[in-house]
């Protein structure tokens, strides 16, 4: 479980760093609306992230323990926050820019590949030091 949390951890501070460059975007250049919306979907990308983990976590723990699962990986309510981030992008679409929602919106699914990725990397360069 080690792993798990610590993979939680990383992928939660990307996605805050990956945040944090988006205001400091939309606070100095001057596509506000473009980034305004990479916000918004980013923000919710981040809900999303944060409730996969919990529910796989759970889920995790209730097979480990032996009982039968009650509920599923939350599929619905991410699917349901992306549609009310869309939705508020179409009826604010003077502040939102609709495409750079939907990029926003599947930023955590591309940080968890580039996490992925680079975590496998270190654990080749470490495996290939020992030897």
């Amino acid at each position: 479980m080690f792993n798990f949390d610590s993979m939680i951890t990383r992928q939660r501070k990307w996605m805050l760093y990956w945040l944090a460059i988006l205001v400091l975007c939309a606070g100095f250049l001057p596509y506000t609306r473009i980034f305004l919306g990479l916000i918004l979907g980013s923000s919710i990308s981040l809900y999303n992230l944060w409730l996969l983990q919990y529910k796989s976590d759970k889920f995790g723990k209730t097979v480990a323990a032996g009982q039968k699962p009650r509920t599923g990986l939350g599929t619905f309510t991410r699917m349901a926050a992306a549609v009310l981030a869309v939705l508020i992008a179409m009826r604010f679409d003077e502040y939102f820019h609709l495409y750079a929602v939907i990029i926003g919106i599947v930023s955590s699914y591309v940080i968890m590949m580039i996490d992925y990725i680079l975590y496998q990397i270190i654990i080749i360069i470490r495996n290939s030091k020992e030897d």
